[in-house]
């Protein structure tokens, strides 16, 4: 059994593409101490469409990904060769899906209820459904939409900081911390999701939800989501995360 977050992200800032590419290493060396720090296994690096391959951690393994943004909401694409690039709004989520599927990885539909209509359309064949970290008082509707589809649950944290690493993850059921094994895990139904319930993690919520609320993006169980908003990031291919 291994513990992974399948949503981080290596920067806190969006713009600024050319300093964003400098300060990668270090993001992704933060979130690897701070996933130590909270007893993970592994992590994969899901930047706003566009990858950076890291050198394997020392201490936590670092899986490949991409948060793909579709013209209905984001999809998280990880496995052994995830897209270089995609451009924000380009691909729907079926193409989404089937380019991660003809590169061996796993597709997963990020946040259903935050700035998203991914979830209604019930022909896109999804690997899984995320409750995220940033808002999981909505796990009752993500259960329930995972039960329609017959679908798995995975967890991440969606962390854009490295302080909220780690706030949900995945329990994997594989017998080595490899991207092919953590796909075929996702696919066989061998996965769970977990959410932390640190008194930490309590008090980041509250703070998220009120950011939320006045970024009008959502709590889906206080108000409906407001369909697909604008991804953090620049909007062009490679943007920032």
């Amino acid at each position: 059994m291994y513990a992974i977050d399948l949503h981080t992200h290596t920067r806190f800032f969006h713009g600024h593409r050319e300093l964003g590419d400098r300060f990668d290493p270090i993001g992704v060396r933060a979130l690897a101490w701070a996933a130590d720090r909270r007893g993970l296994d592994g992590f994969a690096t899901t930047n706003h469409d566009y990858l950076t391959r890291f050198e394997p951690g020392a201490d936590v393994a670092i899986l490949p990904g991409i948060e793909i943004t579709t013209d209905r909401g984001h999809v998280l694409v990880v496995g052994p060769d995830p897209p270089e690039a995609t451009k924000p709004g380009a691909l729907s989520p079926a193409e989404a899906v089937a380019l991660a599927h003809d590169r061996d990885c796993a597709a997963i539909v990020a946040h259903p209820f935050r700035n998203s209509t991914v979830r209604e359309l019930e022909d896109v064949p999804f690997d899984a459904i995320e409750v995220n970290g940033k808002h999981p008082r909505s796990r009752p509707l993500v259960e329930k939409l995972a039960r329609r589809r017959d679908l798995p649950l995975v967890g991440g944290s969606d962390a854009h900081y490295p302080f909220e690493v780690g706030r949900a993850y995945t329990v994997v059921d594989a017998d080595r911390l490899a991207p092919s094994a953590i796909v075929d895990a996702i696919r066989d139904g061998r996965v769970s999701a977990r959410v932390s319930w640190t008194s930490f993690d309590r008090l980041l919520r509250k703070g998220y939800r009120t950011i939320h609320r006045r970024k009008k993006v959502i709590d889906a169980i206080e108000t409906p989501t407001p369909g697909v908003g604008v991804p953090p990031g620049e909007n062009e291919a490679g943007g920032d995360g």
